[in-house]
């Protein structure tokens, strides 16, 4: 599992670090040569999606998710987990679906395309798609770890909450 989660928060950085180097040098050729990365707005936005969807699913599971707590704070060892329970079934509930609708979004672009290279679209929604699956199965993975801590002698006080 950790190799899994070491991946997944490689590929978010990864594209973090693209968008980042994109802009700059975009910023930099303008102000030097006066002259534009051809689909530098495009590209930018496209690998923003992508590693948005990554970077859910990592925090998904680590439960990295801005977090209130004005509820959970007032609730006893147990009721914790079960809140904490919930809203990861809820996370999962709502990952699933988008997961589900990305893929069909990949599915019907068609030959949408980048405005200056003709880049196809299809292949930055597919990785996209791929990262909101993680989502979705990582998501599912918690839900499994949370219940079988919460099954098992596990003390309800070393029960790791999101934030």
């Amino acid at each position: 599992m950790k190799k899994i989660l070491d991946t997944t928060e490689s590929v978010a950085a990864f594209f973090l670090l693209a968008i980042a180097l994109l802009t700059a040098g975009n910023v930099f050729i303008r102000n030097v040569a006066d002259v534009q990365v051809p689909d530098w707005y495009d590209g930018s936005r496209l690998l923003l999606g992508i590693s948005i969807f990554w970077g859910m699913a990592i925090a998904t599971y680590r439960g990295g998710h801005i977090c209130v707590d004005a509820l959970w704070e007032h609730l006893g060892p147990r009721n914790r987990i079960r809140m904490d329970m919930l809203a990861t079934v809820l996370t999962f509930a709502f990952l699933g679906p988008l997961a589900w609708m990305v893929w069909i979004k990949v599915s019907g672009t068609g030959e949408q395309a980048t405005s200056d290279l003709r880049l196809p679209m299809s292949w930055f929604y597919a990785v996209a798609a791929l990262g909101a699956t993680a989502a979705a199965i990582l998501s599912a993975a918690r839900v499994v770890q949370m219940w079988r801590r919460a099954s098992g002698n596990v003390d309800p006080l070393e029960f790791e909450h999101g934030s």
